[in-house]
């Protein structure tokens, strides 16, 4: 026993000399992650491709399969059209929707929820219906959705002050005239929702195509969200991080750059409502909005091609040359009709002959950098405070946009091990130093700036973090700054001769409705034997 004890105390003095310095903990292993950024970096260089080896001919060809590619080939396919063919740069389908899995869980990469859609979101409700997920009449007011896709409660929850509180909307420890101010703003979005302009269209829909034209709504896009608080007279802390919080969220914009009508159209223009739900319950599975991609790519699987790019288009739009990277050779595809379902701001590069009006667009389109981490743990984090583990976890004034939790949906009541998708909207710089922070820092360096986020509401998120994967968003999304209603983005809505644009970018927000509304948009132009689209699309 002597002995052992000497050990211990001369281990103790070694502690004392060193200053009782505590070993770091040791951060948790993982990858980082993100779209084919070197073969876009091929096409953003310049790199000659090897010249076309083969000249395929098809019908339609749809570049891209995310929401709005994808929707395309779904309402081609349910309105008896096959044939198409399907491309991506990616080896996995859904652009923003992507998804991945481990032992645990699947988990998202990127969006993870739908919200209800209103009646204006027919095509978001029929293909609900068309999945099984709606249930009756896709056209009734309140249908009803299957229990299963409902998220389950509770739903959402906020860190704030040392609590977790109920909802998002800051309600604790909040100084006196806060809620008044509150109430105000729920008032006027209440007005805004139910306002119509003078051409007799809603003043804010969604998708966006429906919305009015009226100039005295179309003035809000002048000035930001953060100007029009402060005009009418909204100085709240809470009420301002709070609005600022939902740009960030949806457009990886901080309030003070987004545009004043794109702000008030995230609280105005959500109007969907179901039978057995409250009209405030999103859609949600493990991999986020990756499962309705999974659904759509088993309908025409055999009609889509990963790994490829297009890298030019020729004069007309009637030509394709696409470099295959697994067998790095380059196709050439004659075609009667395209369907660009990729982002509008790469046309410039691909497209010499680009109409100038769609060029003049896609050179004002700006994107947004966003980062994705997927955090395995141990064991599920602690509650600290009065509301218990949400599907949607939020910190007042954190770095990050909180996490959902990917099992949540599981119907084994506490499982041990789970998945947090932790969002963050690069938003405190440029988004071209947005861009090089993503591609410059390393695993363990996000690792620990996430961590250290989520440890104000868990501390002991670092000894229960086994893996921690970062996917870098580069272009996540169009930001809707003020002025992105300009003109010449609503020349992006008609097509050419042969070319139609099927992605959130024609209408500047990326929304999944957006998306889908675009590529169902082109679907139709083509079963309509290409014609010029009509009234205010």
């Amino acid at each position: 026993m002597p002995t052992d004890r000497r050990r211990f105390l001369a281990g103790s003095a070694a502690g004392a000399l060193l200053g009782c310095v505590p070993r770091p903990r040791p951060l948790p292993p993982g990858e980082l992650l993100g779209p084919s950024h070197a073969l876009g970096h091929l096409l953003r260089d310049g790199h000659r491709f090897p010249p076309p080896t083969r000249t395929i001919d098809v019908p339609v060809l749809i570049a891209g399969a995310g929401i709005g590619g994808l929707s395309c080939a779904w309402w081609l396919q349910r309105s008896g059209h096959q044939d198409f063919l399907l491309l991506d740069l990616e080896g996995q389908p859904g652009g923003n929707a992507r998804w991945g899995s481990n032992a645990v869980t699947s988990y998202p990469w990127g969006a993870h929820y739908l919200p209800l859609p209103g009646p204006q979101a027919r095509y978001v409700r029929l293909l609900l219906s068309d999945l099984g997920i709606l249930r009756g009449d896709p056209e009734t007011l309140r249908p009803e959705y299957d229990e299963r896709h409902l998220c389950h409660s509770p739903q959402e929850r906020l860190y704030i002050h040392g609590n977790w509180q109920e909802g998002v909307v800051p309600t604790f420890g909040l100084p006196p005239g806060a809620l008044e101010q509150y109430r105000r703003f729920d008032a006027e979005m209440h007005r805004f929702a139910s306002l119509h302009g003078a051409d007799g269209r809603p003043a804010f829909a969604l998708p966006l195509a429906l919305s009015s034209d009226d100039p005295s709504l179309l003035a809000l896009d002048r000035i930001s969200m953060r100007d029009w608080l402060q005009r009418n007279g909204y100085d709240a802390p809470s009420l301002h991080w709070y609005i600022d919080y939902g740009c960030r969220d949806d457009y990886g914009t901080s309030y003070a750059e987004t545009s004043a009508w794109a702000g008030i159209h995230y609280f105005a223009s959500r109007d969907g409502e179901a039978a057995n739900a409250s009209h405030d319950t999103v859609l949600t599975w493990p991999e986020g909005n990756g499962w309705l991609v999974q659904r759509l790519v088993e309908r025409f699987a055999a009609r889509l091609r990963l790994g490829q790019m297009v890298y030019r288009i020729g004069a007309d739009g009637r030509e394709v040359d696409v470099y295959d990277a697994e067998r790095r050779e380059t196709l050439r595809y004659r075609i009667d009709r395209l369907v660009w379902a990729g982002p509008v701001g790469l046309l410039p590069r691909l497209w010499p002959q680009l109409p100038a009006v769609w060029a003049a667009a896609a050179r004002r389109i700006d994107y947004a950098p966003w980062l994705v981490a997927n955090l395995t743990l141990s064991q599920l984090p602690q509650d600290l405070g009065h509301a218990p583990l949400s599907w949607d976890n939020v910190l007042y004034q954190g770095q990050g946009l909180g996490y959902v939790v990917a099992t949540h949906q599981s119907l084994q009541m506490r499982p041990m091990a789970t998945v947090l998708t932790y969002y963050r909207a690069l938003t405190e710089v440029s988004p071209a130093a947005g861009r090089q922070w993503l591609w410059q820092r390393s695993q363990p360096e996000w690792a620990q700036a996430i961590l250290a986020d989520l440890a104000r509401a868990h501390p002991e998120i670092g000894e229960i973090c086994t893996r921690l994967d970062v996917w870098r968003w580069g272009h996540a999304m169009a930001r809707p700054t003020p002025g992105f209603l300009a003109p010449e983005r609503r020349a992006l809505r008609q097509p050419t001769s042969h070319v139609a644009l099927a992605h959130a970018d024609v209408g500047g927000i990326s929304l999944f409705e957006e998306a889908q509304y675009w590529g169902v948009e082109a679907a139709r132009w083509i079963l309509d034997g290409g014609r010029p689209r009509n009234g205010p699309n």
